[in-house]
């Protein structure tokens, strides 16, 4: 069995970071006097002492670093453990909800699925917003660069936290991972507060702006108000949809464009990619509606836009109702939704680098179809791609579809009907925050879903964040021999 304790040093510290970080909306709710700080306050101290204690007795063995098999641990209890904590604030003081709902949306907050179980955000206390819209930040970049700041102090170059990310960091623009982790999480930062300035200028009050940025960069979806972005119609919903396209192109770009040059950003294969696909989406979409049922051109531009580019990043805002735009519109959003943004992005789904060599895999056999003695190697942005590593993303992509059909074919036996269990399946894994269906329509969230079916999709959106395979190696008693 691998030693754990490595592994539990750095959980300690995260959580003991998770915890500190609820003094932020405690602090909001002590000075805005609506009783709910006490509840944030007993929350960061269970949190702070639970990770301390924990880190502290892990210390001792945190020196000697972690392995490959340590680092997939780490990776998956990131994701899993945290939302534990991250959830007590919503069980000890307002919403006062159960456990299961508690922590399904500390889960799809951290994963950056932003579906949600709690009606009536618009009278929740502002902290209990805040939290939300800060565990979408910090499961945006956030929790997994703090983790990568601690893996040097362990005698490790933190690369292979990378790998069970699934980043791919296009070559080393800096020597150290924990270079990489800083500049990255400044970008974040940067680009999170010129959002929330925007959106407040365009007439967002103070807590919706800062929500609505958190949410908007991570690609979280997470909104204070029941309407999502329906509550400010107009000129943020094009802010919005800018920076949710911002937030799912290649960070690591952004960093290189710090060093002056916007090159590698426009040569970026995911990113031309990605620009285009949607445009090509956004295009046949408007040009259904506006055939088939007409309208403002302005209005059915802006809601197609921005509701299309939260689908394609996994976001999960919405202004208007897409179950409403015909069949033709739901079929091109469970495609794009699928595909989801770019690698190295805050962004979940398949990604557009995955899909892109596929496609060329896909060329490449036909190619060959014709000329078999031809030699014809896979290429991507001028390189070539090994066998193996073509291997590895046909492998995910199938797993990712199965898995789809398996989480619905098992929400349907808890009696969720096809529909609902179609997009509850693809929402959780493609980590989009976007429901559609019978089970859906009362509220626009998830609360109708059984408890049972709710632990279905907890399981779903880890797996989406992770890789079916990444999870299953867990299971697996080989994974824990010496």
């Amino acid at each position: 069995m691998p030693e754990i304790r490595p592994v539990g040093y750095v959980i300690g510290l995260l959580v003991t970071v998770l915890g500190a970080t609820m003094l932020v909306p405690m602090t909001v709710d002590y000075a805005l006097g609506n009783g709910n700080g006490q509840a944030f306050l007993e929350a960061s101290l269970i949190s702070v002492l639970t990770g301390y204690a924990l880190a502290k007795s892990c210390q001792n063995r945190a020196a000697g670093g972690l392995n490959n098999r340590q680092a997939f641990l780490l990776t998956f209890l990131i994701w899993v453990a945290l939302p534990l904590f991250g959830s007590l604030p919503f069980i000890i003081g307002e919403p006062d909800v159960s456990l299961t709902d508690a922590y399904f949306e500390a889960v799809s907050g951290i994963t950056t699925t932003g579906s949600t179980v709690f009606v009536g955000l618009d009278d929740l206390p502002a902290g209990v917003n805040l939290w939300r819209g800060i565990l979408n930040w910090l499961g945006g970049l956030g929790i997994a660069f703090i983790a990568m700041i601690f893996l040097p102090l362990m005698r490790i170059g933190g690369m292979q936290f990378f790998r069970t990310e699934g980043f791919d960091t296009m070559g080393k623009i800096r020597p150290r991972a924990i270079d990489i982790a800083i500049s990255l999480l400044k970008i974040y930062a940067v680009l999170t507060g010129i959002c929330g300035l925007v959106y407040w200028l365009l007439g967002m009050t103070l807590l919706d702006a800062t929500v609505h940025a958190m949410a908007t960069l991570s690609t979280g979806g997470f909104s204070p108000a029941d309407a999502s972005f329906g509550k400010y119609a107009g000129a943020a919903e094009y802010a919005g949809a800018l920076f949710m396209i911002l937030g799912s192109l290649p960070f690591i770009r952004f960093v290189q464009m710090t060093g002056g040059s916007l090159r590698p950003l426009l040569e970026d294969a995911q990113a031309r990619a990605f620009l285009s696909w949607l445009t090509i989406g956004i295009v046949a979409v408007v040009t259904y509606r506006l055939a088939v049922d007409g309208g403002a051109p302005e209005l059915v531009m802006r809601q197609t836009l921005f509701n299309f580019v939260s689908v394609f990043s996994g976001t999960g805002f919405f202004s208007a109702d897409i179950s409403g735009w015909g069949p033709f519109a739901i079929i091109v959003a469970a495609i794009v939704g699928m595909i989801g943004g770019c690698t190295s992005s805050t962004s979940s789904a398949l990604s557009v680098f995955r899909v892109q060599v596929l496609f060329a895999a896909i060329g490449t056999h036909i190619r060959l179809s014709h000329s078999p003695n031809r030699i014809a190697p896979i290429m991507y942005g001028g390189r070539r791609v090994e066998d193996d590593v073509v291997n590895q993303i046909i492998l995910h992509m199938t797993s990712y579809v199965f898995l789809i059909g398996l989480m619905s074919l098992v929400l349907t036996f808890d009696g969720v009907d096809m529909t609902s269990a179609f997009f509850a399946s693809w929402t959780s894994i493609g980590n989009i925050g976007f429901g559609v269906g019978a089970a859906v329509a009362r509220t626009g969230t998830m609360v109708d879903f059984s408890d049972l079916s709710k632990w279905i999709m907890i399981l779903a959106m880890v797996m989406g964040r992770l890789g079916l395979l990444s999870v299953l190696l867990l299971v697996l008693p080989r994974f824990w021999r010496a």
